[in-house]
Formats: C-alpha cells, structure tokens, sequence
C-alpha cells in the first residue's frame, strides 16, 4: 500500500483499494469505475461493503473536491437513496 496526501478516484484502476483512516473510522473503499465504489468501515450505514457513489472531499473551507479523498479533508459519499454522508476529518489515505 501507498501513502497520499491526495488521491485523485478517477485516475485509479478498476478494482483498486483505497483504506481511509478518519478521526472517528476506518473505511475500505473498491474502486468500480467512474465515481462508482463499494464502501465499508461505518457502523450506521456501510458495516459491510455496499454500493455507493464517491462524491469527493470537503476541504477546511468547506469547497467539495470532486472525486478526491485527500488527508485533512472530509470525505462525502452518497448510498442507495439515502442523504449524503459527511465523514471526520481524513488522517491517513493509502492505496492499494
């Protein structure tokens, strides 16, 4: 695995495995193509892996960066007609 400040979703391969460490969770992410994952790592909403659409990253001002997860920032994904999920702050991004 690889250690990032940022990590660019749509440049990854199909298949590929980002792990997310946040303040709060620890969430495994498979890359499905174009803003397409399946995501797993929160208790309430994604226990075990589910599909999902990679929103991107809200930085510390608050502006979303599409499809990207970057370190310090919040990560926000939507799942099956459920509102957005808004996660703590990223600490360690890594992928596989």
């Amino acid at each position: 695995m690889t250690s990032a400040e940022l990590v660019d979703c749509n440049s990854l391969a199909l298949g590929s495995r980002i792990d997310v460490e946040t303040k709060s969770r620890h969430y495994q992410i498979e890359c499905l193509g174009g803003n397409a994952i399946r995501i797993s790592g929160q208790m309430e909403y994604c226990p075990n892996p589910v599909p999902a659409r990679l929103h991107g990253s809200l930085d510390k001002e608050g502006a979303l960066e599409f499809g990207q997860i970057g370190r310090g920032m919040r990560l926000l994904f939507l799942l099956n007609e459920g509102p957005p999920v808004t996660t703590s702050r990223v600490l360690r991004v890594q992928v596989d």
